[in-house]
């Protein structure tokens, strides 16, 4: 018997069995299928899966064919199986052929010869219902097979979360494939270390005395003291590999390297070390099992009901549910196989009781707990399995633990998580944490918690609130993303008068702070724990500018709504003013006009009260720019007059200057161009002389200014204002005022004639406004597309843009440019009638006027 033909017959049975035995019609239907039909018996087939012969080179075609029909089969059932690429199979064929060919002249063998004698197997059995890890599997299998070279025998497989991540099940998932492919023919041990299990740990003498006698040595053969055990280990394993018989050591639930390190076999061995540590110091690869991805997730839970040949349906039958399970379980293997064996329990349950169970953070750990324990003794709850892990943490990496789950938002990054310990070691005690994986880093030094560590974490956090400090750590906290998010906002919102912090070393900084700490300021600002801080009503203020640059609307009506309510319980009326006026702001933008009013009005007297005339005027200011989108234009020029004017009074030319440009774009839309030249021209002169402050300004009066001189005709001068704006927006990175800058250009290109430079631009703005989710701005821009495309005769393409304007406007809520684009889609339908009857256009209308878009 050869080695090649060993391994192609275990390989081939390995991946025949977990396709689930197709029937030999089935393989010789196969072959007749293929073009041109290949044929080949069932007794021949028979023989190759008897391990009574190979394929010979007439039929390497057809195995080929077979071998990738049975790892597709494999695949759809879902047994775990790692498919393997072509040119393997090609080349263990190739190799069992030759090998054959030697031994017998090239005659298959007719008779079964004993199979060579496999050394010892202690693997537990492997998990049930196994599924995902695809990819992991691959990778580990790679890892394991005799014939790759390399220097590293071992595999460490660590968890994210601690334990209940699914490390032992995926271990021997490998360890068994392994063994169905007969790689390993000096034997597979298994040895449980207990490093996170109750009881006793195991060390590296017991270990080795339970490997010893697994592989023969009898009790009263084995070495005395630790070091001869480890002597006679590691001299059976060189006797082994010169025999030709590697051995495979599965190492679970490993603490600490010392426990393993000793233990470790060299090539051609392998080893797999399972671990809730990264245990970096071994020289193996490491491989950090995270949770599993959300539809995995749902297949465990479907299999883990099914097992023992169980019909359960409720998966497939309640799917909505079992999504809700699976995302309530934190995607954790273990805590899904627990809710799986409480729902088998009782087979009439529906999984929405279960998930409605599992909805309470407070006792959600609880709930996931079955009484017993697993194969190994391992507690079936997941509090107790996290406790295991927890119990091994110093004093100091425990605390630390303990109040960065009290941190507010999805993760935290190095320097808040300073602030929060409060310790010269923080940054120690952090990656102590996410060795244990007990933290999950991410990009740019941030770190992050798994759901349910997270709720195992409060709850110790809350018990030791008094010894940690806990409520004075949350306070440094708040004061630090507060001053932070103040700092990063002066940025956004500069004046001569009141000139950006030296925090940060300019606006793309700040905004890039803003921008990674968005999620967490967002919570913070809203945290129960904020509400007897100012971060509770002042982190909205100080996030507004950059929430509105950032067009997250929803997000600033929300933490100013928030804000709003508070400030009334504590009767702040000032900090109630400014939350009104922000809050009319986002209410605008979000094209609620009527609250928006509302809004705006009570700031304004608010303000009035307080005797505070310049958030009076700017509050006016507002309300304006609420009134020229509904149309309401004397209003509007009435309000952002009168607030220009007590800006001019009260010396503050900046505010003034932005009274004036809104002023500018109301005046446009009564047709009274020049004035409005003239105030936007104002504007943009003040805003230039504080351009070191903020661009920002600057450009939005160009677009307004360029849209002006459209209305007019003067086509080439609104090109000129459009395109500064344009440079603007792409040097301070604000891509909606570029998609607006973009859009006012292709309007002046095709007033030109120059449309398919206005298709181009129309379509850049249209896939920008699209990304950043404007509905409203991007039906303006498809109308005025539509319009572009019909004046150069592609009528379809118009019809069709043309539509999908009217539907969004629609649903954006404005009835006037709804009504616009309706026209334009009603013309472009009679000039493609015209075109197809060659009839000259009898009472030819001009698409109606681009839309724009005006700040």
């Amino acid at each position: 018997m050869g080695d090649h033909s060993e391994r192609f017959w275990a390989e081939l049975n390995a991946v025949y069995e977990a396709a689930e035995r197709p029937t030999l019609d089935r393989l010789v239907h196969l072959g007749r299928r293929q073009q041109p039909p290949m044929t080949v018996s069932k007794s021949t087939i028979n023989d190759w899966l008897g391990s009574k012969s190979v394929p010979g080179t007439k039929h390497t075609a057809y195995f080929l064919v077979l071998a990738a029909f049975l790892q597709a089969r494999a695949k759809q059932v879902g047994q775990g199986y790692t498919a393997r690429p072509r040119g393997f199979w090609q080349q263990l064929l190739t190799r069992a052929q030759t090998e054959r060919s030697a031994a017998r002249g090239g005659r298959p063998i007719t008779v079964k010869a004993p199979l060579p004698p496999m050394g010892p197997v202690t693997l537990p059995p492997p998990a049930s219902g196994f599924t995902g890890r695809t990819e992991l599997l691959e990778e580990i299998m790679d890892r394991l097979d005799p014939d790759r070279a390399q220097t590293e025998a071992a595999v460490v497989i660590s968890a994210v979360g601690m334990g209940g991540v699914g490390k032992t099940a995926l271990a021997l998932q490998a360890a068994h494939q392994a063994r169905e492919r007969r790689w390993f023919p000096g034997g597979i041990l298994f040895a449980d270390l207990r490093g996170y299990s109750p009881g006793t740990e195991l060390d590296v003498a017991n270990v080795t005395d339970q490997f010893l006698r697994a592989l023969g040595t009898k009790a009263k053969d084995l070495p005395p003291t630790p070091q001869e055990k480890q002597d006679a280990w590691h001299l059976l394993l060189n006797v082994l590999a010169a025999q030709g018989r590697p051995l495979l050591t599965v190492l679970d639930n490993v603490r600490t390297p010392g426990q393993v390190s000793a233990l470790l076999p060299p090539p051609p061995h392998r080893a797999l070390v399972t671990s809730c540590q990264t245990l970096s110091t071994l020289p193996a690869l490491q491989i950090a099992l995270d949770p599993l991805h959300p539809t995995e997730a749902v297949a465990l839970l479907d299999e883990a009901l099914r097992v023992g040949g169980s019909s359960d349906e409720r998966v497939s039958t309640q799917p909505a549910a079992a999504r809700r399970l699976a995302e309530l379980c934190g995607y954790l293997p273990l805590a899904l196989r627990i809710t799986a064996a409480l729902l088998r329990d009782e087979p009439e349950r529906p999984l929405a009781d279960q998930a409605d169970e599992l909805e309470d953070a407070r006792t959600r750990l609880d709930a996931l707990k079955y009484d017993g324990d697993d194969s190994q003794g391992r507690p079936l709850a997941v509090r107790a399995t996290f406790e295991l892990s927890y119990r091994h943490l110093t004093e100091p990496q425990a605390m630390a633990f303990r109040l960065l789950a009290a941190t507010p938002g999805p993760d935290i990054s190095t320097a808040a998580a300073a602030v929060l310990l409060d310790r010269p070691d923080s940054r120690r005690l952090l990656a102590d944490l996410a060795r244990a994986h007990l933290l999950q880093p991410a990009p740019s030094e941030r770190w992050a918690m798994h759901d349910l560590v997270h709720l195992f974490a409060d709850d110790h956090g809350r018990a030791h609130a008094e010894a940690d400090r806990r409520d004075m750590a949350v306070t440094r906290l708040l004061d630090y993303y507060l001053a932070m998010a103040r700092a990063g906002d002066s940025h956004l919102d500069a004046t001569p008068d009141v000139p950006p912090s030296d925090v940060f070393s300019g606006r793309d900084a700040a905004l890039a702070w803003l921008d990674r700490e968005c999620a967490t300021l967002l919570t913070a600002a809203v945290a129960p724990s904020a509400r007897h801080h100012p971060a509770g009503v002042q982190l909205s203020a100080a996030i507004a500018n950059f929430l509105s640059e950032r067009r997250r609307f929803a997000d600033l009506l929300g933490i100013t709504t928030a804000a709003i309510n508070v400030l009334r319980e504590t009767n702040d009326r000032y900090q109630e003013g400014q939350a009104l006026d922000n809050l009319g702001y986002s209410l605008t933008e979000v094209r609620r006009f009527d609250e928006a009013i509302d809004a705006h009005r009570a700031a304004i007297e608010i303000f009035h009260e307080a005797g505070d005339r310049h958030q009076e005027c700017r509050a006016l200011n507002h309300l304006g720019f609420v009134l020229t989108q509904m149309r309401r234009f004397g209003e509007a020029i009435d309000a952002h007059t009168t607030a220009a004017k007590i800006f001019h009074e009260a010396g503050d030319s900046h505010s003034e200057a932005e009274a004036l440009d809104h002023l500018g774009v109301v005046l446009s839309e009564v047709g009274r161009f020049d004035e409005a030249i003239k105030a936007h021209t104002t504007a943009i002169g003040v805003f230039r002389q504080t351009r070191g402050h903020n661009r920002h300004t600057e450009g939005k009066a160009l677009n307004n200014l360029g849209f002006t001189l459209q209305r007019m005709g003067r086509f080439e001068e609104a090109i000129d204002a459009h395109r500064q704006d344009l440079m603007i927006c792409r040097v301070i990175g604000d891509l909606h005022g570029e998609a607006k800058a973009q859009g006012n250009v292709g309007s002046a290109l095709a007033q030109l004639r120059r449309f398919d430079e206005a298709i181009d631009a129309h379509s850049t703005a249209i896939d920008i406004f699209r990304r950043a989710g404007d509905l409203h701005a991007e039906g303006v821009m498809l109308s005025n597309l539509g319009s572009d495309l019909q004046r150069v005769g592609r009528f379809d393409e118009a019809i069709e843009v043309h539509r999908a304007a009217v539907l969004i406007l629609r649903e954006a809520g404005d009835p006037y440019r709804e009504a616009v684009a309706r026209n334009n889609w009603t013309i472009a339908h009679n000039e493609r009638w015209q075109n197809e009857a060659s009839k000259p256009p009898s009472n030819y209308r001009k698409p109606g006027s681009h839309l724009g878009h005006t700040t």
